[in-house]
């Protein structure tokens, strides 16, 4: 069953272009290395936080790509431009 890790943050709007480019080199290494990545969605809220959302083909498949993200500098890149994040995982129950 598909998961879905969304992270919510804020980004200086001065910083928000080079956030997207680390985020899109991120994502491609990612991508290369764990074919379950399905997705990733990044939305601007009304607050002006983001949430980002990347959604996987499994739990496992997850869980196996974030054990390996200290193996991956570009994610302490990209998160260094945000401020506030949290994070939470969940199973996708019913998709239309």
């Amino acid at each position: 069953m598909s998961v879905v890790r969304i992270h919510r943050y804020s980004v200086d709007p001065a910083d928000l272009e080079e956030l997207i480019s680390r985020r899109a080199a991120l994502i491609a290494d990612f991508r290369a290395a764990h074919p379950g990545l399905v997705e990733t969605r990044l939305t601007r809220l009304e607050d002006g936080t983001y949430t980002d959302a990347w959604r996987w083909s499994s739990a496992e498949q997850m869980r196996a790509a974030f054990t390996d993200l200290p193996a991956y500098p570009q994610a302490r890149e990209a998160m260094s431009l945000t401020r506030d994040a949290t994070a939470q995982m969940g199973e996708i129950v019913d998709e239309r």
